[in-house]
């Protein structure tokens, strides 16, 4: 009998039920590339309300939002489509914030990375007003922390980090509703990195924010990176949001992305950062963000995504002790 065969005691991290509230949000409006937009239907396809209420969570999926078109246009002032970009910020907030208030686990499906900034300013606010602490992990292979000033593009969907913390036009950073940044960079760590712009290297190292890029998960190992973006949650009350874009992984196993970088993580890093994030018991809200299903092979990404998020919210190949 091998040692993992021996240890029966439940981890209560992973077998903890959810009622989760799943919000499609059906744009690109923040990306050069079209087609994200079809990413929250293309994971009801690939089976993710059932998967979840298969390991026992209480699923309730309120269909797409509704927002303006992408009027592809280009940059005016260093941001493209700021306008409509807002308007879907606005309508992910208020959603975001009203899960969480009906006590639900808001899973907001993109859609483009700048819809985070709705998400994460909503989640907050909620946590200011409570009083908790609030911890995001950032799974990209881009660290999406560009202004407009060095912005080789406008696109939003590589400013959240930036606006989030404050940097930026008062459109995006007043989404957190209360004057302040919406988040403090001190909370938010930045997982899988691999193609960062010049200036907005600079920017990310004078903000402080903790990242671990892939050269530090190959020196490392993807169980200490983990061990350490997450050390500081046991025996808090501190809510862990997790944003999750699709081109974190390798494109070997995840092409259905409209920024694929080579070099991500495999498949097992992957499953093995949802199983610690899982292990936490602390997941109060999360994104699912940049899956393009014009880029995908037979929606075998959004197959992937939701295999790994089975592991997210419970799933495990043995019953597992207690750490």
């Amino acid at each position: 009998m091998g040692p993992m065969s021996m240890t029966t005691r439940t981890n209560k991290a992973t077998n903890t039920a959810h009622a989760l509230r799943l919000i499609g949000v059906p744009t690109d409006i923040g990306a050069s590339r079209l087609g994200s937009a079809m990413g929250p239907d293309a994971l009801r396809v690939a089976g993710l309300g059932p998967a979840l209420r298969q390991l026992g969570c209480q699923v309730s999926d309120i269909g797409n939002l509704a927002g303006p078109p992408n009027p592809q246009t280009p940059p005016e002032q260093g941001l493209r489509h700021l306008a409509p970009a807002r308007a879907w910020m606005d309508a992910v907030h208020q959603a975001v914030g009203q899960a969480l208030d009906d006590g639900e686990l808001p899973l907001m499906l993109g859609g483009d990375h700048s819809l985070a900034m709705g998400s994460i300013s909503a989640v907050a606010t909620h946590c200011r007003r409570r009083g908790r602490a609030l911890r995001v992990i950032w799974l990209d292979a881009h660290a999406d922390c560009n202004t407009p000033d060095i912005s080789p593009s406008g696109n939003l969907h590589g400013m959240p980090v930036a606006s989030l913390c404050g940097l930026g036009p008062a459109a995006l950073t007043a989404l957190s509703q209360g004057g302040d940044p919406a988040l403090a960079a001190a909370s938010l760590c930045q997982i899988g990195l691999r193609s960062v712009d010049d200036q907005e290297k600079r920017l990310l190292h004078s903000l402080g924010v903790e990242v671990y890029d892939m050269r530090a998960i190959d020196e490392l190992g993807m169980r200490e990176v983990m061990r350490r973006a997450l050390e500081d949650l046991e025996g808090s009350d501190t809510h862990l949001h997790l944003s999750f874009d699709v081109d974190y992984l390798d494109p070997d196993i995840a092409p259905g992305t409209g920024t694929p970088v080579r070099g991500g993580p495999s498949y097992r890093e992957a499953q093995l950062c949802m199983e610690m994030l899982a292990d936490t018991g602390r997941l109060g809200s999360m994104d699912l963000v940049e899956l393009n299903p014009a880029l995908d092979v037979r929606n075998q990404t959004a197959e992937l995504v939701v295999d790994l998020l089975e592991s997210l919210f419970g799933k495990s190949t043995l019953v597992r002790a207690d750490r």
